[in-house]
């Protein structure tokens, strides 16, 4: 049960040894106070050593992009011309979405039951798509904000959360009303850094706001302010469970939410040059330059 982004990794992190107390609060451009809780298994079902992993499909993609899962165990992901391809569990191709107009993919959404957002930074537009790739609604975020937006993802309720860059502000945006419900301003946050968003996902009552230079600050889900996770250097994370998770250094990094642990699993040689790790029930999607490689666990 996740979802990703997928900006290229880069540069990779190194692993982290030390994370942020539960109840920890960051002022102003400081990463959280952190702590080595002592190690304790993860309570939620733990994905199967790498050493067991099957590949069962290869998918030829140009240059995948943006990538998503959504509850059933689809496969979202785009290409290098931003067209949407969709595929089952396994691999299979369902359905492929083509834009009419050119854009950059900067974020694909589809863990809502019932629809699936497409953010374009470049054309500053969502698009919201049904379970058939088909069109069901649209807007310019120009025209409810001055400034420009970096991320963008669905709330559980169908509203949509927008990543103001210009002013550096979190707002909650009702399609429904057309109109914004709720503003964060993030300047005593971030400070005098200069950051560098890349992800932006409601998960279990929690917003997670993914800064490439500083962590992941973590707000609730009226967008307020708890503590920020020192992760650094990444360009992606994803979620299954009570997990959050990210790649680096070849290896899967699984940081418990609440229990504030951590554990590594290196990836299969198998796997080549990965960009991206989508982690699904019953499969794991590697997305490389050429492709996604599809394995059963």
């Amino acid at each position: 049960m996740v979802l990703v982004l997928s900006c290229p990794l880069s540069t990779l992190t190194h692993a982290q040894t030390t994370v942020p107390a539960a109840a920890s609060v960051a002022p102003a451009s400081r990463v959280a106070p952190v702590s080595t809780p002592a190690p304790v298994a993860a309570p939620n079902a733990a994905v199967p050593s790498s050493a067991t992993w099957a590949l069962v499909q290869t998918i030829k993609l140009t240059q995948p992009g943006s990538a998503s899962l959504d509850r059933r165990g689809n496969l979202y992901v785009t290409d290098r011309d931003d067209n949407i391809h969709q595929y089952g569990p396994d691999g299979q191709a369902l359905n492929t979405f083509s834009p009419p107009l050119p854009g950059h993919t900067a974020q694909l959404e589809a863990w809502n039951t019932t629809k699936i957002l497409a953010f374009y930074d470049d054309r500053q537009e969502i698009l919201l798509l049904d379970r058939f790739m088909s069109p069901i609604g649209q807007f310019r975020t120009a025209e409810f904000i001055d400034g420009m937006v970096r991320a963008a993802t669905l709330a559980p309720d169908d509203r949509i959360w927008l990543l103001n860059e210009s002013d550096l502000t979190l707002r909650l945006f009702d399609p429904t009303q057309q109109r914004l419900v709720r503003s964060t301003s993030l300047d005593l946050l971030i400070g005098r850094t200069r950051p560098d968003f890349r992800f932006l996902r409601q998960y279990q009552n929690n917003l997670y706001l993914l800064d490439r230079q500083s962590g992941v600050y973590v707000f609730d889900n009226l967008g307020t302010y708890r503590k920020k996770l020192p992760f650094l250097n990444l360009s992606a994370i994803g979620f299954r469970g009570d997990e959050l998770y990210f790649l680096a250094d070849g290896a899967l990094h699984f940081f418990h939410l609440y229990n504030l642990t951590e554990r590594t699993m290196p990836l299969p040689v198998v796997v080549g040059d990965v960009r991206q790790i989508l982690i699904g029930e019953g499969y794991v999607y590697a997305l490389n330059p050429d492709g996604v490689q599809v394995f059963r666990w």
